[in-house]
């Protein structure tokens, strides 16, 4: 086992596109680090980058003490795992553990005992005479692991390994990937574009959007603190709720007043300020930091689980229209219009009682409201040494 690390990576095709942007990323040794972001973003080709498949335009590779750059892929020492399993469709579930041992001149009876234990780990001794034709979706991919696990490699790379599972076999495999690496403890970097199996699996989640990387935190400060609103915006389901506005001062008392970015000004910050808006105080925490912006453009962020439909002492209200209700089992998602946003959603505690097409007041907690530059990746201006527990 050994630590993969990026130093300044880049990759441009021959078009000029250029899909990853002299990114730097540590993985320690025995870490588990996932890769998320949108189609796109850059994540699968820094993954192939690491394995060798994808030629680096600058930067430099390691895996271990060694620069593995013009090393090729089966010497880099890596086990990597690809959304499609990639079996051999004409060698039993042994033959394809074994093979790879085989080409390396493992001995046949050290090949037997890493192969039968590996197949224990896995739950699939049962399966060692069957061919993949004969195994479910999910036995497959625990063949994949397998044949990944069974060359004992410096590091796993895992490429969208659940994407082809149904949604409830994603969850179980999901749990059992999870298990299997707080036992075999191998440096593990692993792509998905699935926000809720990078949060459950990652000991860190990296999040990546237009070949760069945004955040590279734990999945809690991730969703707690994000770094900008790209990845407040992508952490989490449903999505944050976004709200522009102005920040306003009276005598000591910092508010949030809610506006409409004004399209035909000349200048993308002017908002108008139309009657019905809500106004939200702004925490004593985040006084001496948000008091830089009064009078100018912020927006505020407010996740769907931070809006509730009873009050609590200090709650904002947000009056509504309810549009939508999605009941969950034990939780629903209320879809609502605001005088002046078109869509709103919280997720609340499942109850009886509300109906389409009426008014409705939601209230949120100012501690839990985030504020962020304007534009798609502005940055977080709530970043606090607030507690965590605070701001759970």
């Amino acid at each position: 086992m050994a630590q993969v690390e990026l130093l300044n990576i880049t990759k441009i095709y021959p078009n000029g596109v250029r899909a990853v942007d002299a990114i730097n990323l540590r993985v320690a040794n025995r870490e588990f680090v996932v890769l998320v972001g949108p189609s796109g973003c850059g994540k699968t080709t820094t993954l192939r980058m690491v394995a060798g498949l994808e030629q680096i335009t600058a930067g430099e590779i390691r895996i271990g003490e060694n620069v593995v750059n013009d090393i090729p892929p089966k010497d880099r020492d890596v086990a990597m795992v690809f959304q499609n399993y990639a079996l051999y469709p004409h060698m039993s579930v042994y033959r394809n553990l074994a093979f790879g041992l085989k080409l390396r001149g493992v001995a046949s009876e050290s090949i037997r005992h890493r192969v039968a234990q590996v197949a224990d780990v896995l739950e699939i001794r049962h399966l060692l005479d069957r061919k993949p034709k004969e195994l479910s979706g999910g036995q497959r991919q625990r063949v994949a692991l397998g044949r990944a696990i069974v060359r004992e490699p410096a590091a796993f790379l895992f490429d969208e390994p659940l994407s082809n599972l149904d949604a409830k076999l994603r969850v179980t495999t999901r749990a059992e990937l999870k298990r299997l690496h707080q036992r075999i403890r191998t440096t593990t970097l692993y792509v998905t574009h699935d926000q809720e199996e990078a949060m459950t699996l990652g000991d860190r989640i990296v999040v990546m959007k237009d070949g760069v990387i945004h955040q590279a935190d734990t999945p809690l400060d991730t969703y707690l603190r994000p770094a900008n609103r790209f990845v407040a915006g992508f952490i989490g389901m449903p999505p944050m709720n976004f709200f522009d506005g102005v920040v306003r001062t009276a005598g000591e008392q910092l508010s949030f007043v809610e506006g409409v970015v004004n399209n035909s000004a000349k200048s993308p910050d002017q908002l108008t300020m139309p009657p019905g808006a809500f106004i939200l105080n702004i925490p004593p925490y985040l006084r001496e930091r948000m008091s830089a912006y009064v009078d100018r453009h912020v927006v505020l962020g407010i996740r769907p689980e931070h809006l509730h439909v009873r009050p609590a002492e200090g709650d904002v209200k947000i009056e509504a229209t309810l549009n939508v209700i999605e009941p969950l089992g034990n939780n629903m998602d209320l879809y609502a219009s605001t005088c002046l946003r078109d869509q709103v959603v919280a997720r609340v505690e499942a109850q009886v009682g509300l109906q389409a097409d009426s008014r409705l007041t939601l209230f949120v907690d100012p501690r839990k409201a985030h504020f962020f530059a304007p534009g798609e990746t502005g940055m977080n201006l709530s970043q606090t040494s607030e507690p965590a527990h605070a701001l759970a």
